[in-house]
């Protein structure tokens, strides 16, 4: 019989809104990110130019923080990055189009260099720490977009 072991799904933004998408997944005392996105401001939020989510709880664990997995290239998805990153050196996995624009985005912020970018294909699984990670293609309004199963 499998050893059992607990799952946590935290949700730092994106659940119940339209942006800032960032959900945690905890498993054998390791930590994935799944997408690092900003919120546009609404019309009651003058001087805001966007809104990225707390990861006061990712920096305070950042030694089982093991990488940050991105779903696509849409900005509510990987805006935030570069904010992320700055605070939590950690490899990040994802499409080739994603990683061509978080490519731009982290050579703006003068972050490339540091970051460990990883290009996944989809249907070929891989370990993250003792995570078994898989993409899978998705239809959405980018290209090369996928979803992300886990095993647990």
């Amino acid at each position: 019989m499998e050893e059992l072991h607990n799952i946590r799904i935290v949700p730092l933004g994106g659940f119940g809104e339209i942006g800032r998408n960032m959900m945690v997944i905890e498993i054998f005392d390791e930590i994935i990110v799944i997408d690092a996105g900003v919120l546009f401001p609404s019309s009651d939020m003058p001087g805001v130019d966007f809104v990225i989510s707390d990861i006061s709880y990712l920096i305070q664990n950042q030694d089982r923080v093991k990488a940050i997995l991105l779903t696509h290239g849409h900005e509510d998805h990987i805006g935030a990055l570069p904010y992320v990153l700055s605070e939590l050196n950690v490899p990040v996995y994802s499409s080739r189009l994603t990683n061509g624009l978080i490519n731009v985005k982290l050579r703006e912020h003068g972050l490339l260099q540091q970051c460990v970018l990883n290009i996944v294909e989809p249907n070929v699984p891989f370990m993250i720490g003792k995570i078994e990670i898989e993409f899978f293609r998705v239809c959405h309004s980018i290209p090369d977009s996928m979803g992300i199963a886990i095993q647990t």
